[in-house]
C-alpha cells in the first residue's frame, strides 16, 4: 500500500496542475456568484453564472492536458489572426447593437464576445513576435510592427464602439512592450509624439463640445445626475460598506437597484458594500495570489515564447483588474470593463479560464534541457 501511495504522489507531482492557480481563480468566482445571488428569490445571474462556472473548469482541465505547441507556429496564428479580423469586421457590418455596442454574435442559446478571444490572441501572436527577435529587440520597428497588430484590434474594437476593451488591448501591447525588453528611449518618443498631437487638437482642433465630452468621460463625478450617476452610486456603494459590510445578501445599493449593473461592471462595489473593508482585502489577496501563480508559472516556461504568454496573461488580468476597480471607486471612467472572473459572463469566464489551462498545458508539456537553454538566452546569462 505503501508504495502505491508513493507512486499516485509521484504522478501527481509530474501532473503540473497548480492547484493555487486553480483555487485562486475559483474563490473570485464564487465572491462574483455570492455577491449576485439575492438569497431571496430566483436569480437569473446566479443560477445562469452557476452553469457557466462549470463549463469554465471543464474547459479548464480540457485545455491544461492538450498539447499546444502548435501554437508556436508562425502560419497558425496569422491565420488565427486574419480570422479574427475577419470576425470582428463581420460583426460590425451585419450584427445589432445590444446596449449601444456590436460587440456580441448570437447563437441563439447564448450569445458569445469575441473581444475576450481577440485579447488571447493579441498576447499569444505578440509573445511569438517578441520571442524571436530578442537579440534585436532595442530596434524601434518593433516597437511600430507590433503596435500595427494591436492597433488593427484596437480600431475594430474601438468602432464597435467597446472602449473599454480597446483600452485593454493598448495595455496589453504596452505592457508587453516594456516586458519584451524594447528600447524605452524609442518608446517615450512615440509617446511624447501622441502627446503633442493630443495637446495640438485640444487647441486647435476639437469642439468646445467636443472637449466637454472628453472631460465628463475623464471626470464622470463633475455630472453625478447624468454621465456620472453610476460612478457616483458605486462610490456610494463601496463607502457604506464600512469595516466589515452590512452583510452577505444585504446590499442596499445593489439590491434595490440603487447601483446597475451590479452583477457585470460594478460586482466590486456590491461586493464591497456587503463584505466590507476585510472582504476587500480577501478579494485583493485572492486575485494577487493568482497573479501570483500565473507570474510563477511563466517563470518556468520552456522558452521565450512561453514566459511571454504567462506575463502577458498577468498584464490582461492586472489592467482588467485595476480598470474595473478604478471606476468603481470613481478614480477612472466607466468604461465596461468586466472584473476578472467576479463579474457575471460566460464568454469572458469561458475564456479566462481557457487562458489559464493553456498556460498550465505550456508547463506541462515543456522540454526541461530546452527550457534552461532559451532562459539563459532569454535573460542574457
Amino acid at each position: 500500500m505503501t508504495e502505491i501511495a508513493q507512486d499516485i504522489g509521484r504522478r501527481i507531482s509530474r501532473s503540473y496542475m497548480d492547484w493555487t492557480l486553480l483555487g485562486a481563480a475559483s474563490v473570485l468566482v464564487l465572491f462574483g456568484l455570492v455577491t449576485m445571488n439575492s438569497f431571496v428569490e430566483s436569480n437569473y445571474f446566479f443560477e445562469k453564472q452557476v452553469i457557466w462556472f462549470f463549463v469554465a473548469l471543464v474547459v479548464f482541465f480540457v485545455t491544461s492536458y492538450i498539447d499546444w505547441s502548435f501554437l508556436k507556429r508562425t502560419n497558425v496564428l496569422v491565420t488565427l489572426f486574419s480570422g479574427m479580423i475577419l470576425v470582428l469586421g463581420v460583426l460590425l457590418a451585419t450584427t445589432t447593437a445590444i446596449k449601444g455596442a456590436k460587440s456580441w454574435i448570437s447563437l441563439g442559446l447564448f450569445s458569445i464576445q469575441p473581444t475576450d478571444i481577440a485579447k488571447v490572441l493579441l498576447i499569444l501572436i505578440l509573445a511569438k513576435y517578441f520571442s524571436r527577435r530578442h537579440i534585436e529587440i532595442a530596434n524601434i520597428r518593433h516597437i511600430i510592427i507590433s503596435g500595427i497588430y494591436a492597433f488593427v484590434l484596437f480600431a475594430l474594437v474601438a468602432m464597435q464602439p467597446d472602449f473599454g476593451s480597446a483600452v485593454i488591448i493598448a495595455a496589453v501591447w504596452l505592457g508587453m512592450v516594456l516586458v519584451s525588453g524594447i528600447s524605452k528611449k524609442h518608446l517615450a518618443i512615440l509617446f511624447a509624439v501622441g502627446a503633442l498631437c493630443f495637446g495640438l487638437l485640444w487647441n486647435f482642433g476639437f469642439q468646445e463640445y467636443q472637449k466637454a465630452r472628453i472631460v465628463s468621460f475623464i471626470h464622470p463625478m463633475s455630472d453625478i445626475q447624468n454621465t456620472g450617476y453610476n460612478a457616483f452610486q458605486s462610490t456610494i456603494a463601496v463607502g457604506s460598506g464600512g469595516a466589515v459590510g452590512k452583510g452577505i445578501g444585504y446590499g442596499t445599493q445593489s439590491k434595490l437597484k440603487f447601483l446597475p449593473e451590479y452583477q457585470t461592471d460594478f460586482v466590486f462595489a456590491a461586493f464591497a458594500e456587503e463584505w466590507g473593508f476585510v472582504g476587500v482585502v480577501l478579494f485583493f489577496g485572492a486575485f494577487g495570489t493568482l497573479i501570483w501563480r500565473i507570474i510563477a508559472n511563466a517563470r518556468r516556461g520552456a522558452g521565450n515564447f512561453e514566459i511571454l504568454f504567462g506575463l502577458g496573461l498577468s498584464i490582461l488580468f492586472m489592467a482588467h483588474f485595476f480598470i474595473n476597480v478604478g471606476m468603481n471607486i470613481g478614480l477612472l471612467p466607466v468604461t465596461g470593463i468586466t472584473l476578472p472572473f467576479a463579474s457575471y459572463g460566460g464568454s469572458h469566464l469561458i475564456t479566462s479560464f481557457f487562458a489559464l489551462g493553456l498556460l498550465v498545458s505550456m508547463r506541462r508539456y515543456m522540454r526541461s534541457a530546452h527550457k534552461e537553454e532559451t532562459k539563459r538566452e532569454f535573460l542574457g546569462i
